[in-house]
Protein backbone atom coordinates (compact mmCIF):
# COMPACT_ATOMS: atom_id res chain seq x y z
CA UNK A 1 0.00 0.00 0.00
CA UNK A 2 1.41 3.33 -1.23
CA UNK A 3 1.37 6.26 1.19
CA UNK A 4 -0.89 9.00 0.25
CA UNK A 5 2.45 11.23 -0.02
CA UNK A 6 3.69 8.99 -2.17
CA UNK A 7 0.32 8.96 -4.64
CA UNK A 8 0.41 12.19 -4.65
CA UNK A 9 3.92 12.44 -6.31
CA UNK A 10 3.70 10.05 -8.76
CA UNK A 11 -0.14 12.06 -9.55
CA UNK A 12 1.43 15.43 -9.97
CA UNK A 13 4.45 13.97 -12.08
CA UNK A 14 1.95 12.06 -14.28
CA UNK A 15 -1.12 14.86 -14.57
CA UNK A 16 2.48 17.81 -15.66
CA UNK A 17 3.93 14.62 -17.83
CA UNK A 18 7.00 15.51 -16.28
CA UNK A 19 8.86 12.48 -16.62
CA UNK A 20 8.98 10.76 -20.41
CA UNK A 21 10.13 7.62 -19.40
CA UNK A 22 7.38 5.68 -17.43
CA UNK A 23 10.25 2.97 -16.31
CA UNK A 24 11.28 5.67 -13.97
CA UNK A 25 8.03 6.32 -12.04
CA UNK A 26 7.52 2.23 -12.02
CA UNK A 27 10.67 2.29 -9.87
CA UNK A 28 10.08 5.21 -7.41
CA UNK A 29 6.79 3.35 -6.79
CA UNK A 30 8.97 0.11 -5.73
CA UNK A 31 12.00 1.33 -3.92
CA UNK A 32 10.77 2.86 -0.31
CA UNK A 33 12.38 6.13 0.33
CA UNK A 34 11.84 5.76 3.54
CA UNK A 35 14.44 2.73 3.98
CA UNK A 36 17.03 5.59 2.76
CA UNK A 37 16.08 8.18 5.23
CA UNK A 38 17.05 8.99 8.77
CA UNK A 39 14.51 7.61 11.07
CA UNK A 40 13.62 10.98 12.57
CA UNK A 41 12.95 11.93 8.77
CA UNK A 42 11.01 8.79 7.62
CA UNK A 43 7.90 10.86 7.89
CA UNK A 44 8.72 12.94 5.74
CA UNK A 45 10.09 10.54 3.33
CA UNK A 46 7.86 11.89 0.68
CA UNK A 47 7.94 15.98 1.01
CA UNK A 48 9.39 17.01 -1.89
CA UNK A 49 12.49 18.78 -0.35
CA UNK A 50 15.80 17.35 0.49
CA UNK A 51 16.46 15.85 3.81
CA UNK A 52 19.67 15.65 5.87
CA UNK A 53 21.65 11.99 6.16
CA UNK A 54 25.04 11.42 7.38
CA UNK A 55 28.14 13.80 7.63
CA UNK A 56 26.96 16.96 6.50
CA UNK A 57 24.77 15.25 3.25
CA UNK A 58 21.55 15.32 1.74
CA UNK A 59 19.53 12.48 0.15
CA UNK A 60 17.83 14.61 -2.91
CA UNK A 61 14.20 15.80 -3.23
CA UNK A 62 12.70 13.07 -5.54
CA UNK A 63 11.48 15.18 -8.01
CA UNK A 64 15.22 15.99 -8.64
CA UNK A 65 15.62 12.45 -8.50
CA UNK A 66 13.05 11.12 -10.89
CA UNK A 67 14.23 14.35 -13.10
CA UNK A 68 17.50 13.21 -13.14
CA UNK A 69 17.10 9.46 -14.13
CA UNK A 70 14.64 10.66 -16.76
CA UNK A 71 17.47 12.49 -18.27
CA UNK A 72 19.86 9.56 -18.15
CA UNK A 73 17.52 6.94 -20.35
CA UNK A 74 18.40 3.92 -18.65
CA UNK A 75 18.06 0.77 -20.12
CA UNK A 76 17.32 -2.58 -18.85
CA UNK A 77 20.94 -4.65 -19.15
CA UNK A 78 23.26 -1.29 -19.04
CA UNK A 79 26.16 -1.12 -16.68
CA UNK A 80 25.81 2.44 -14.92
CA UNK A 81 28.37 4.55 -12.43
CA UNK A 82 26.87 6.44 -9.82
CA UNK A 83 29.47 9.32 -8.16
CA UNK A 84 28.26 9.79 -4.44
CA UNK A 85 26.06 7.37 -2.89
CA UNK A 86 24.63 9.18 -0.34
CA UNK A 87 22.25 7.15 1.36
CA UNK A 88 21.92 4.63 -1.32
CA UNK A 89 18.62 5.66 -2.72
CA UNK A 90 19.20 6.62 -6.18
CA UNK A 91 21.55 3.54 -6.70
CA UNK A 92 18.04 1.68 -5.34
CA UNK A 93 16.17 3.02 -8.15
CA UNK A 94 18.59 2.76 -10.65
CA UNK A 95 18.96 -0.86 -10.02
CA UNK A 96 15.32 -1.22 -10.45
CA UNK A 97 16.07 0.59 -14.22
CA UNK A 98 19.28 -1.89 -14.97
CA UNK A 99 17.05 -5.00 -13.81
CA UNK A 100 18.90 -8.26 -13.29
CA UNK A 101 21.07 -8.44 -16.47
CA UNK A 102 22.18 -4.70 -15.31
CA UNK A 103 25.06 -3.47 -13.10
CA UNK A 104 25.00 -0.43 -11.00
CA UNK A 105 28.66 0.71 -9.36
CA UNK A 106 28.32 3.74 -6.68
CA UNK A 107 30.77 4.85 -5.08
CA UNK A 108 31.45 7.30 -2.28
CA UNK A 109 34.15 8.94 -0.52
CA UNK A 110 32.79 9.54 3.19
CA UNK A 111 32.98 5.92 5.13
CA UNK A 112 30.07 6.47 7.20
CA UNK A 113 27.83 7.15 4.23
CA UNK A 114 29.89 4.13 2.52
CA UNK A 115 28.03 1.97 5.23
CA UNK A 116 25.29 3.62 5.26
CA UNK A 117 24.43 2.98 1.85
CA UNK A 118 25.44 -0.40 1.71
CA UNK A 119 23.07 -1.21 4.77
CA UNK A 120 20.07 0.49 3.32
CA UNK A 121 20.79 -1.26 0.48
CA UNK A 122 20.52 -4.74 1.74
CA UNK A 123 17.50 -3.66 3.61
CA UNK A 124 15.69 -2.54 0.23
CA UNK A 125 16.66 -6.16 -0.67
CA UNK A 126 18.84 -4.84 -4.08
CA UNK A 127 21.58 -7.46 -5.47
CA UNK A 128 22.71 -5.52 -8.38
CA UNK A 129 24.22 -2.74 -6.86
CA UNK A 130 27.70 -2.53 -5.66
CA UNK A 131 28.53 0.52 -3.07
CA UNK A 132 32.87 1.16 -3.12
CA UNK A 133 34.74 3.03 -1.16
CA UNK A 134 36.54 5.16 -3.74
CA UNK A 135 36.98 9.00 -5.06
CA UNK A 136 34.38 9.25 -7.48
CA UNK A 137 35.78 12.08 -9.16
CA UNK A 138 38.25 9.50 -10.48
CA UNK A 139 35.47 7.58 -11.60
CA UNK A 140 35.87 3.41 -11.33
CA UNK A 141 37.96 2.13 -13.62
CA UNK A 142 37.34 -1.42 -12.63
CA UNK A 143 34.15 -1.38 -13.95
CA UNK A 144 34.46 0.66 -17.23
CA UNK A 145 33.78 0.87 -19.78
CA UNK A 146 30.18 2.27 -18.48
CA UNK A 147 27.04 2.31 -20.65
CA UNK A 148 25.12 6.04 -18.35
CA UNK A 149 27.46 8.04 -15.38
CA UNK A 150 25.56 10.12 -13.25
CA UNK A 151 26.84 12.12 -10.66
CA UNK A 152 24.69 13.36 -7.45
CA UNK A 153 27.28 16.30 -6.73
CA UNK A 154 28.57 19.92 -8.51
CA UNK A 155 31.62 19.82 -10.24
CA UNK A 156 33.76 22.80 -11.22
CA UNK A 157 34.07 21.07 -14.68
CA UNK A 158 33.27 17.40 -16.37
CA UNK A 159 36.11 15.63 -15.73
CA UNK A 160 38.00 13.96 -18.33
CA UNK A 161 38.76 10.84 -16.26
CA UNK A 162 34.71 10.11 -16.28
CA UNK A 163 34.64 10.75 -20.53
CA UNK A 164 37.23 7.72 -21.00
CA UNK A 165 35.10 5.95 -18.94
CA UNK A 166 31.98 6.44 -20.68
CA UNK A 167 31.14 3.89 -23.53
CA UNK A 168 30.72 5.45 -27.00
CA UNK A 169 27.09 6.67 -27.30
CA UNK A 170 26.76 6.07 -23.50
CA UNK A 171 25.54 9.05 -21.64
CA UNK A 172 26.94 11.41 -18.52
CA UNK A 173 24.75 13.37 -17.01
CA UNK A 174 26.16 15.56 -13.79
CA UNK A 175 25.80 18.76 -12.06
CA UNK A 176 28.90 21.16 -13.13
CA UNK A 177 29.21 25.06 -11.54
CA UNK A 178 31.37 26.09 -7.82
CA UNK A 179 28.77 28.75 -6.95
CA UNK A 180 25.49 28.43 -5.07
CA UNK A 181 23.27 27.29 -8.09
CA UNK A 182 24.82 24.77 -10.88
CA UNK A 183 23.65 24.22 -14.20
CA UNK A 184 22.85 20.19 -15.31
CA UNK A 185 24.92 18.76 -18.13
CA UNK A 186 23.44 15.85 -19.67
CA UNK A 187 26.55 14.90 -22.27
CA UNK A 188 26.55 11.91 -25.15
CA UNK A 189 29.92 10.74 -26.22
CA UNK A 190 30.14 10.84 -30.04
CA UNK A 191 33.55 9.78 -31.46
CA UNK A 192 35.15 10.09 -28.49
CA UNK A 193 34.10 13.04 -27.51
CA UNK A 194 31.16 14.78 -25.60
CA UNK A 195 27.84 16.65 -27.13
CA UNK A 196 26.61 18.25 -24.67
CA UNK A 197 23.37 20.28 -23.04
CA UNK A 198 22.13 22.24 -20.66
CA UNK A 199 19.31 20.57 -18.75
CA UNK A 200 18.72 23.85 -16.29
CA UNK A 201 19.90 24.93 -12.89
CA UNK A 202 20.29 22.81 -9.83
CA UNK A 203 21.28 23.02 -6.28
CA UNK A 204 23.74 20.32 -5.21
CA UNK A 205 26.12 19.65 -2.61
CA UNK A 206 30.12 20.17 -4.16
CA UNK A 207 32.06 16.89 -5.85
CA UNK A 208 34.89 16.39 -3.36
CA UNK A 209 38.04 14.24 -4.19
CA UNK A 210 41.36 15.08 -6.91
CA UNK A 211 38.62 16.11 -9.65
CA UNK A 212 36.07 18.08 -6.94
CA UNK A 213 35.30 21.53 -5.76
Amino acid sequence: MLSRKKLELLERWESARAVQDKRVLTAFRKVRRELFVLPEYQDQAYVDEPLPILAGQTISQPSTVVLMLDALEVKEGHTVLEIGAGSGYNAALLGVLVGEKGKVITTEIIPELVKFAKDNLKNAGMTNVAVVKTDGSTGYMKGAPYDRIICTAAAPRIPKVLVDQLKEQGVLLIPVGSGYVQRMVRARKIKGKLEAENLGDYVFVPLTGEFGQ
